[in-house]
């Protein structure tokens, strides 16, 4: 049976950490538009409160996320036990988007190790917290994190990243705001 929470319990952000998967998705504002559903992993998320996270945007082919949080600010977060007893867990809130230079983003980072790639932290307040049964998701064992991301954000380095990013990453594919780049 599905439930509704106040804010994270001390169970549920257990659960939540123990998840090598997650799924972040946003949606323009409008009616037109793309949809977007990111699959996330790596030590990317913290919780700095009952009802507030963390996660950090690597670099990435498209910047979906970051503008569409930038627009409206809605986000939620999907978490599927695939080992263990079935579960969901969805976290819906309001997020805004942190890059290098601005206000709290160098604190933001320093709760996390340190990754070569990071873009953009985004800061979301939880607005609703709720579980359900997921019976329908499938058990995986986890092998292991993709060593691909870190590697690639090391060999590039921080100007080809630059580069890469005002090239790719600065409007979203329905032409909306992302990244704004080094200030």
């Amino acid at each position: 049976m599905a439930r509704t929470y106040p804010e994270l319990t001390p169970d549920l952000r257990e659960f939540l950490e123990r998840q090598h998967l997650f799924f972040v998705a946003t949606a323009p504002a409008g009616a037109e538009g793309h949809v977007n559903c990111s699959p996330k992993g790596l030590d990317s998320l913290r919780f700095l409160g009952p009802r507030e996270l963390a996660y950090l945007d690597y670099g990435g082919s498209s910047a979906e996320t970051i503008a569409h949080v930038r627009e409206n600010g809605r986000i939620v977060f999907l978490f599927c036990a695939f080992e263990g007893p079935p579960k969901l867990v969805r976290l819906h809130g309001r997020g805004r988007v942190l890059e290098p230079g601005d206000d709290g983003f160098d604190e933001l980072l320093a709760r996390f190790d340190p990754v070569p790639g990071v873009r953009a932290i985004l800061l979301v307040e939880l607005v609703r917290v709720s579980d359900a049964c997921g019976f329908g998701v499938p058990r995986y064992r986890f092998e292991g994190d993709r060593p691909q991301l870190a590697a690639s954000g090391a060999k590039r380095g921080p100007e080809e990243l630059r580069a890469y990013r005002r090239e790719h990453n600065s409007v979203s594919i329905d032409g909306l705001p992302a990244l704004r780049g080094p200030r």
